[in-house]
């Protein structure tokens, strides 16, 4: 919101300077992200308010004149001048020399030489608009107004200062000169001055001649309208005009500049119709009918459908309400008589309107952001006033207000006790009082069963203020308006709430540091996506279709997305376009979102991660091996090896992963995810037909259930040495090396077993395999002897031979 200084000034004082001030309302919640001086480089002896006393024409060249200027106290000038508009007794901006002035030709603003153009001697400058820096044209010099006083410094006269604040969403009173005249008057203990809106009301009745409806009362809480009769389009004044130039407004016709002023000045839209093209001068506020067709003011079609309102004439639709006006009642230069329309609509539905159609407009940014329906009849009296004084005309007698959604407005309460809690300091009742009231809220009776209570106040929130409905709310304005910076800094009032435990998200911060130490990249992807993507995994083959969005941005992110694979495969595609041959090593852990059959969905955690690429960097010292099953699986049991040592794994089937090369993953007796190598007509999909890829999946609830708790804790080192026994067993081939090293862990001298070497072939009967496993020998008591250990060795053989029919190998 850009707010022109001068504008401010018609409302309250200011005194402080533009840069002060502006730091005065960021530090109270209103940031002005810049402040644009008008006028800030001309110099007050040297830019001046002049006076055309004659103009003669130069002797050495047709194009130029010679106008004589009074510049104050007598003095006079004589200045070269090519401009074809000046003319004897027009008030003009003179420069004397050494002023900084607009270079068209540098670009720069550069100070003013002295020059003789053509033989003549010019003591100075008669200015344009781009040369003083307020706009484009340099065609003729800028005119003042005939009232502007010769000799004053035209920084006087003409500078300005503009805020542009950066309004957040839930203030909209500041998107109008009013609201940010209110803050100021609170932050300076000035008082604003509401702009005269009477006007003269001559005209018939304007329920005689105006039928208004509002058919949807839901969307449309309150309408007022006024009629003007025998007005004259034409240009607005010039004042009007900078006022809106400097605000970011461009000028059209005096009543659309008028409305354009109003809701600047006040921050409620409004909008005029012509009113002799609405049929049977009736008005309808409703839904748009299936299929109706808008042409609105930028001449587009707009295909409208319900619940989008319009406003309506008798037939069709003439406006769609708190967007944009339609093309079939617009303003033009015959236009004489004019309904002007001043409402609240429904602030979920207009943004939901301007987003379907992708029309923004200045009325809908507001009427997004839910201003008081207070604001609508001062408004549009206001507007009103504007248009019989500036377009002439005659108002009709009373306005049109329809109120279906007239509720009495609310008091809240503010006392010290809550103030102290959430500040921490005590101010006094008369202290929150004087802030509450500086900002315009109304001291309100307390209700019956609380009117003895000590320290409160009860206040009604001013019409301009729809952000207050609480008492806290009450307590930031005063910590606003008080400063900030001035609340002191003390000691907590309550003692410090005791840690709560966070087992899932210990749990993840554990398994990312797992997952780190191992060597995997962490990558963070959208939670939305397309079916495209998720169709590439498969995701879609089974169960319900993901949740699509009602209000996606993109067609590329509008389901949530019910896996991680997809993104985390598509991720390594992206990554080997720059991997220069190295093996990558990634992993996503985030949430995927499963649908329900009526609720919200299920949100679960996982982790994803997958290997492709050389298993270490070329170097003439290795032979260069992928990745695969193996290095996957050694990953997996770095991490979960961080929380429990009963870590199996199942042979399993997977949609997108190989047979033979794919396991479950098992926990404590739980299934907790899966992990395999990746199927080729499913890389393929990614670009990656010439790669293997190997894939682990964790679904980290699971995970949580299995492990609830972190079972490890700390442990001395054996002082006593360990024994080492390599045993190599014949078994049948289907005989998981999971199987046979549980069978081993159970001998209490055992501390660890380890596979070291796997055949199959000659010497070994078929059906069978042969494994090689390095068994550690160690007691917590003494020196094992050999005697201890083969005995120990037999226990584990016998056991084996029972359980899985093992044999040692001869």
């Amino acid at each position: 919101m850009k707010v022109p200084i001068s504008w401010l000034k018609q409302y309250v004082p200011v005194t402080l300077p533009p840069r002060e001030l502006a730091h005065r309302l960021t530090m109270a919640g209103a940031e002005v992200g810049d402040v644009e001086e008008i006028g800030g480089h001309w110099a007050r002896d040297k830019v001046l308010v002049g006076r055309v006393l004659k103009v003669e024409p130069h002797p050495n060249a047709d194009r130029l004149t010679l106008p004589t200027v009074e510049v104050g106290n007598g003095e006079t000038a004589s200045v070269v001048c090519g401009a074809p508009n000046v003319a004897a007794g027009q008030k003009i901006a003179f420069a004397r020399e050494g002023a900084e002035l607009y270079s068209q030709r540098s670009g720069k603003v550069e100070p003013l030489k002295s020059a003789t153009i053509r033989g003549v001697e010019s003591a100075g400058m008669v200015c344009s608009a781009l040369e003083l820096g307020l706009g484009e044209d340099h065609e003729g010099i800028l005119v003042l107004a005939d009232s502007a006083p010769v000799g004053t410094p035209l920084v006087d006269y003409m500078g300005d200062a503009i805020l542009d604040i950066e309004v957040t969403p839930n203030r909209p009173d500041l998107l109008s000169i009013m609201g940010v005249a209110h803050e100021v008057a609170a932050l300076t203990n000035e008082s604003v001055s509401e702009p005269d809106a009477s006007y003269p009301e001559e005209g018939p009745p304007i329920d005689r001649q105006v039928k208004i409806e509002i058919a949807d009362p839901d969307l449309c809480a309150r309408y007022t309208a006024s009629l003007i009769t025998g007005m004259q389009i034409a240009p607005s004044p010039r004042w009007m005009q900078e006022a809106l130039e400097r605000a970011g407004q461009r000028p059209i016709n005096n009543v659309v500049d008028i409305t354009n002023y109003v809701m600047l000045e006040y921050g409620q839209p409004l909008h005029a119709f012509d009113f002799d093209q609405v049929k049977n001068r009736t008005i309808i506020v409703r839904a748009a009918r299936p299929g109706e067709v808008l042409v609105t003011l930028d001449g587009e079609r707009r295909a409208l459908k319900p619940p989008m309102l319009t406003i309506a004439d008798a037939t069709d639709a003439v406006g769609l309400a708190g967007v944009m006006g339609g093309a079939n009642s617009e303003m033009h230069e015959g236009t004489k008589s004019v309904l002007l329309e001043s409402a609240n609509f429904d602030p979920v539905n207009t943004r939901r309107t301007s987003s379907a159609l992708r029309l923004s407009t200045e009325a809908s940014y507001r009427f997004e952001r839910g201003i008081r329906a207070e604001l609508a009849p001062r408004a549009l009296r206001r507007a009103t006033q504007l248009i019989v004084e500036i377009a002439g005309g005659t108002a009709a007698q009373g306005i049109m207000d329809l109120f279906p959604g007239q509720e009495q407005r609310p008091a809240v309460k503010i006392g010290r006790k809550r103030v102290r809690q959430l500040l921490g300091v005590d101010y006094e009742i008369a202290e929150i009082e004087r802030v509450v009231t500086s900002l315009g809220f109304e001291p309100d009776a307390a209700p019956q069963e609380q009117a003895d209570a000590d320290d409160t106040l009860w206040v009604k929130a001013p019409y301009w203020r729809s952000d207050v409905t609480m008492e806290d709310d009450l307590v930031e304005e005063v910590a606003r308006i008080v400063g900030y910076d001035t609340v002191p800094t003390t000691m907590l009032s309550a003692p410090i709430p005791h840690r709560e435990e966070q087992p899932a998200r210990a749990l993840r911060e554990q398994v990312r540091d797992g997952l780190a130490a191992a060597g995997m990249r962490e990558v963070i992807t959208y939670s939305l996506t397309d079916l495209a993507t998720l169709g590439k995994v498969e995701a879609l083959e089974d169960g319900p279709q993901p949740l699509r969005l009602s209000n996606s941005m993109s067609r590329d992110l509008e389901f949530l997305r019910s896996t991680l694979r997809a993104n985390v495969l598509d991720t390594l595609a992206s990554g080997f376009r720059s991997s220069h041959g190295e093996g990558l090593r990634i992993y996503e852990l985030g949430r995927v979102y499963l649908p329900r059959q009526r609720d919200l969905p299920e949100e679960r955690q996982m982790a994803v991660g997958v290997m492709s690429g050389p298993r270490s960097p070329s170097s003439w010292q290795t032979t260069e091996t992928n990745m695969d099953f193996f290095d996957a699986k050694g990953v997996v049991d770095s991490v979960l090896g961080r929380l429990t040592t009963g870590v199996a794994y199942e042979p399993s089937t997977d949609r997108i992963l190989q047979p033979g090369r794919t396991a479950r993953i098992v926990c404590e007796g739980a299934p907790v995810g899966v992990i395999g190598e990746v199927r080729p007509h499913v890389l393929a999909r990614f670009d990656l037909a010439d790669a293997a890829v190997a894939l682990f999946e964790i679904d980290m609830d699971s995970l949580g259930e299995a492990v609830p708790g972190s079972r490890r804790g700390y442990q001395a080192a054996n002082r006593f040495p360990e024994s080492y026994r390599d045993l190599a067993l014949v078994v049948d081939a289907d005989v998981p090396s999971s199987r046979i090293q549980a069978i081993i862990a159970q001998n209490g001298l055992v501390t660890g077993s380890t596979p070291f070497d796997l055949y199959s072939g000659p010497e070994v009967p078929s059906g069978k395999k042969s494994i090689a496993y390095r068994v550690v020998f160690q007691s917590s008591s003494g020196t094992l002897t050999a005697e201890q250990v083969n005995k120990a060795q037999q226990q584990v053989l016998r056991q084996l031979e029972r359980e899985v029919g093992a044999k040692l190998r001869q």
